[in-house]
């Protein structure tokens, strides 16, 4: 058996012992609603736990409105055609994100505009942000993403001053708060992804929350194949009229309904869980000192809901090791650390240039130069500095903690052991 120093990558004994808690977590509550369901036979088209849920969460984000979708892609979709988001309009949207906040731009028609990041928030920078407007440009999507929330006092400042409407992208934030207003409320429209690894989630699924009533219809009519509520403030789910809008089926189920009412019974405690967890790693990690260090919380965030923890990993302090070299060093003694999503318009999920994309054909000189951009500080997060670590981490008991900090030390103490190790094999692959 390795020894306890020794580094794990070369045969010593892994620093953290124990696995990272279960993800997702259900209850008795949800198992016994989900039987009355299915007996039921009330499986979708607006079930009771469905408006149910969508009265408990917009109660919980602090809007007038909120409705359930198919998943969170559709619901950037609705929302950025709610505000009024044409086919040819530009949509701002922030190199560092998941590959759906551009598709939805782009399958509706809009033309995206990537901006550059902030580099170690990793939400979109306002002045870059700001420097892409033009006379098209329609909309903004500030995406909070991993562990911070976008700067929401300058973003909205350029909104206001510009003329441009706002849909967050809150896919990783359910519950965040930006000086009081929850992430979902701060812009035109909120858009909610509850997929498998979300701190909120069914499985899949989405919401849009919004304080304005036509919206909120529109949104409703795009989702409920072309339906919208005759009175939305008497009755915001029923008497069902001919909305006049370019339907579709975007609808989320019953049992995915269920698991989202339970979850969000949960998701309080489990919020002031990561908050708590998530200091104590960033005061042992400033303590210790090291290549690794926690993005500091912004004070205007009065309420953080990690959907990852964000590091900054600094490789003037790192003696010639990598970020990639320095995580999975991490990674062998059981630290699950990672890098970021790539850069949306590198990313290979996403051929913006593939002839199943909607680029090709469209006028060139209209749409930003995806295959030569460079965006300098989402290029370097992706490939040097950005490191993540998902919330399921941060649920774990103090002694688990503990073990994560103790590996990075270890790692922080063997640098030229990792380093070393690394190169001798690259050598031996040639």
């Amino acid at each position: 058996m390795g020894s306890q120093s020794e580094l794990a990558l070369t045969g010593g004994t892994p620093a953290v012992a124990a696995q990272a808690p279960a993800w997702p977590v259900a209850g008795e509550q949800e198992a016994a609603w989900m039987a009355e369901v299915v007996r039921s036979g009330k499986w979708s088209w607006l079930g009771p736990h469905e408006r149910a849920f969508c009265e408990e969460y917009k109660a919980f984000i602090g809007t007038r409105y909120c409705l359930c979708l198919a998943n969170g892609t559709v619901t950037l979709q609705c929302a950025l055609q709610a505000v009024g988001v044409e086919p040819g309009d530009e949509v701002l949207v922030p190199a560092l994100t998941w590959v759906a906040t551009a598709q939805a731009a782009m399958d509706i028609g809009a033309n995206v505009v990537f901006v550059d990041i902030d580099p170690v928030t990793l939400c979109m920078d306002p002045a870059a942000m700001e420097a892409a407007i033009t006379p098209r440009t329609k909309a903004a999507i500030p995406v909070h993403l991993y562990g911070c929330m976008c700067d929401m006092d300058a973003i909205g400042d350029i909104a206001k001053r510009r003329g441009l409407r706002i849909v967050e992208d809150v896919a990783h934030q359910h519950g965040s708060q930006w000086r009081g207003v929850c992430a979902g409320a701060l812009g035109d429209a909120g858009s909610f992804s509850f997929q498998q690894s979300k701190v909120l989630t069914s499985g899949e699924g989405g919401a849009v929350t919004c304080n304005d009533k036509e919206v909120y219809e529109t949104c409703f009519a795009l989702k409920q194949v072309g339906w919208r509520p005759g009175n939305v403030e008497e009755a915001p789910y029923d008497d069902l009229v001919q909305g006049n809008r370019y339907g579709h089926n975007y609808r989320i189920t019953e049992m995915q309904a269920v698991l989202l009412r339970g979850g969000l019974s949960r998701l309080p405690e489990q919020m002031a869980h990561r908050e708590e967890s998530a200091a104590y790693l960033a005061e042992r990690l400033e303590a210790a000192g090291g290549p690794l260090q926690a993005v500091k919380r912004d004070a205007r965030v009065t309420r953080q809901s990690y959907y990852c923890m964000t590091f900054f990993f600094d490789p003037g302090q790192a003696g010639g090791v990598t970020r990639d070299m320095y995580c999975r060093a991490l990674a062998a003694e059981g630290a699950g650390l990672g890098a970021t999503y790539g850069v949306v318009y590198r990313n290979p999920l996403l051929n913006l240039y593939d002839r199943t994309s909607p680029i090709p054909y469209r006028d060139a000189a209209a749409v930003q130069d995806y295959a030569r951009l460079e965006l300098p500080n989402a290029e370097r997060a992706c490939a040097e500095t950005a490191v993540l670590m998902s919330h399921t981490h941060l649920l774990g008991d103090r002694a688990y903690l503990d073990g994560i900090v103790a590996a990075v030390d270890k790692v922080n103490g063997s640098l030229a052991a990792v380093r070393a190790h690394f190169e001798a094999d690259s050598e031996a692959r040639g």
